[in-house]
């Protein structure tokens, strides 16, 4: 279950790392398509914006590419007692697995949470044990088995 859950969050940002340097090409190509049919103020702004916009889908691609590399430093074959990244978490309110924030996904019939340790569920998580309980959103839940 984790090596196709490790398999579902490589392919998700290797989607968002490609989407966001696409996105950061064309926002580059428009502003220096601008500097070239433009004049006066309008083509000040219009490059400034183009450059905004690159910066911003520059920051995207490289946040996408940090969250790559925390993910493949997860050892598949570490045995957890505990929550920390990499864990996979049944609890009896649903499965979570530590990683980077990517959002419900569906992996063999079942929904599976997959979170950051810095998120505020994944920030209980860590370091729980099964057995334990923790509160979320005026809820008790227990942890039942960690891998």
């Amino acid at each position: 279950m984790k090596q196709k859950i490790i398999d579902y969050i490589n392919s998700f940002l290797d989607q968002r790392i490609q989407t966001s340097y696409d996105a950061m090409q064309a926002a580059q190509a428009s502003a220096n398509e601008e500097s070239k049919s433009s004049a006066g103020d309008k083509y000040e702004t219009s490059r400034a914006m183009g450059q905004l916009d690159r910066d911003m889908h520059g920051l995207m691609h490289e946040q996408a590419k940090r969250e790559k590399a925390i993910v493949e430093r997860i050892d598949m074959n570490l045995v957890f007692k505990k929550g920390a990244v990499g864990a996979f978490l049944k609890t009896s309110t649903g499965n979570y697995f530590l990683a980077v924030s990517v959002g419900i996904c569906k992996i063999d019939g079942e929904n599976i949470m997959i979170i950051s340790p810095q998120s505020p569920i994944g920030a209980l998580l860590m370091g729980k044990g099964k057995g334990d309980t923790f509160n979320f959103r005026e809820k008790e839940a227990k942890i039942e088995e960690i891998f």
